[in-house]
């Protein structure tokens, strides 16, 4: 006999025999959760704290999984990085552009809403991503750049910094300074040659962390409804030319999301991920059924292919960092880089860990 009849028999007598055909005719079926909730992101978002407890990914989580929307959630664990004023690649005291400005980058996508909000070369405001998710959710558009971009920011309540600069960030580029003033002369091709190749020197001696002269935080999650969202936010290229734009708050570029696929987002050389829309391919070939990890190979694959320039090449292989993170719709992940070892974070139930990058090379 079925034990929640006999229950329900002694209980409520012969009134129970009414319904005890409905009761065997629709059993309480517990169906699980289609997806696993995850947040994943380039590397320092399981390293900043800003003085708290908790990094990018573990706010992103938590606030996920309490039920917060995706995105919203998503920024809030990104901001973690753009107010510490120790991040130097990202948000409030990031490497500023060759005139000591720190100037801002964002981009974020909102996977069922199906809109998406951009901005490029912001001054003064600390979180770029906010703003972002500003024009998404308040605007018919998507990118606003420059003192737009900022105007924007004033006319909904955000305080303006006079100089987003901090005392590191700022020492740092007195000391770039001071190598490439004997080249202000230069032509302005060479002169962005030899920019960069004094910002990579630096690094190389350990004043400047190698990942951080292209440093940025890309930070893509699911939640237990599927509901695809990202976000990637910078301080752009060390020391680059004033009002330089890299890949970051481009739509395919530094960020892609397709709810019905994914979500990819990049760290590296914009330049080379711009040329070739990495998040955009990435996304389509997910969605011919590749795993994440086949995904962003194939993206490193079609960058290696498109660098000819001998600058940007060594031993046969591009002399730069390029790095995908990518999440497709079953809440599978995988993050690659183009050459050596790299880590990326990820958060679950499991906690907060950070996994190794496939690398191409």
């Amino acid at each position: 006999m079925n034990s929640g009849l006999s229950r329900r028999t002694l209980l409520a007598g012969s009134a129970s025999l009414a319904v005890a055909p409905i009761a065997r005719a629709f059993p309480e079926i517990l169906i699980p959760s289609p997806v696993k909730p995850v947040v994943i992101s380039s590397g320092n978002g399981n390293v900043d704290k800003n003085g708290g407890t908790e990094t990018c990914i573990q706010r992103a989580y938590r606030l996920m999984a309490s039920g917060t929307d995706v995105l919203e959630s998503l920024i809030e664990g990104v901001n973690i990085v753009e107010l510490d004023p120790d991040e130097i690649t990202v948000g409030y005291g990031g490497l500023p552009n060759a005139n000591g400005v720190v100037q801002l980058d964002s981009c974020c996508m909102h996977g069922p809403k199906r809109w998406a909000g951009g901005v490029a070369a912001l001054e003064g405001v600390k979180t770029p991503s906010k703003i972002a998710w500003e024009v998404a959710s308040r605007t018919d558009h998507h990118l606003l750049v420059g003192a737009g971009a900022q105007q924007f920011a004033r006319e909904l309540g955000y305080e303006i910094f006079a100089d987003l600069n901090t005392e590191k960030s700022r020492r740092l580029w007195f000391e770039w300074k001071r190598r490439t003033d004997k080249d202000h002369y230069l032509s302005p091709t060479d002169r962005e040659r030899s920019g960069l190749k004094h910002a990579l020197a630096m690094a190389n001696e350990g004043l400047i962390d190698p990942l951080h002269v292209y440093g940025t935080i890309n930070c893509n999650g699911i939640n237990e409804k599927g509901e695809i969202c990202g976000v990637t936010t910078t301080s752009g290229l060390a020391f680059k030319i004033p009002g330089r734009v890299g890949d970051s708050p481009i739509l395919g570029a530094g960020l892609y999301v397709d709810q019905e696929v994914g979500a990819a987002g990049s760290t590296g050389r914009g330049e080379a991920n711009l040329y070739n829309l990495c998040s955009f391919l990435i996304i389509e070939e997910l969605r011919r059924g590749s795993h994440p990890k086949d995904a962003g190979l194939a993206a490193l694959k079609r960058v290696a292919h498109n660098t000819v320039e001998k600058r940007l090449i060594k031993d046969g292989h591009p002399d730069f960092g390029l790095q995908f993170y990518i999440l497709d719709n079953k809440g599978r992940h995988a993050a690659v880089t183009m050459n050596g070892h790299a880590g990326y974070a990820v958060c679950d139930e499991n906690g907060a860990r950070t996994e190794e990058c496939v690398g191409l090379f």
